[in-house]
């Protein structure tokens, strides 16, 4: 399993970064080779990948969720295996510290094989820049606010 960490601050006051995290269903705009993310309910997400020419489907679930502050996910389900956080600090009223860890399990010859390379690391690392350009650059705005911790889901972590 991979692990990437990435920080970027961006120029928008801390409610605006996360609000615009929170649409799901906008991350194909910034995220390179994420075709389409439906957000099933407050929990889980539907994602259709395009990597590399393997098309992938997979599911994803919050289990900890607490506004401004975090958004923690692993896959349910599907052949990708991954987890993550996203952590939002406030450096004063117009930026933010947007913090990303994800552990990634590459599945298949050509994941392996871009895993070593590094090149899944420098996707997540490019999406996470290109994030900061589109919330810079207006965004959609709005955005869920509500709280979900742990256990919430009924699957324990």
């Amino acid at each position: 399993m991979s692990t990437i960490k990435e920080a970027v601050d961006v120029a928008v006051p801390l409610s605006l970064a996360y609000n615009q995290w929170t649409r799901f269903e906008e991350f194909p705009k910034f995220m390179e080779g994420v075709e389409e993310v439906r957000q099933v309910d407050d929990l889980h997400n539907h994602w259709t990948t395009k990597i590399g020419g393997v098309r992938r489907e997979f599911d994803t679930e919050i289990v900890d969720q607490q506004p401004d502050d975090r958004i923690t996910w692993r896959s349910v389900g599907g052949g990708t295996r991954q987890r993550g956080s996203v952590r939002f600090e406030r450096l004063d009223d117009a930026h933010t510290r947007v913090a990303l860890t994800m552990d990634i399990e590459p599945s298949g010859v050509a994941e392996k094989g871009a895993d070593a390379l590094g090149v899944i690391d420098r996707r997540v690392k490019g999406d996470l820049h290109r994030f900061k350009e589109y919330v810079e650059s207006g965004g959609e705005g709005g955005g869920w606010r509500g709280s979900v911790r742990p256990g919430d889901s009924g699957s324990p972590l």
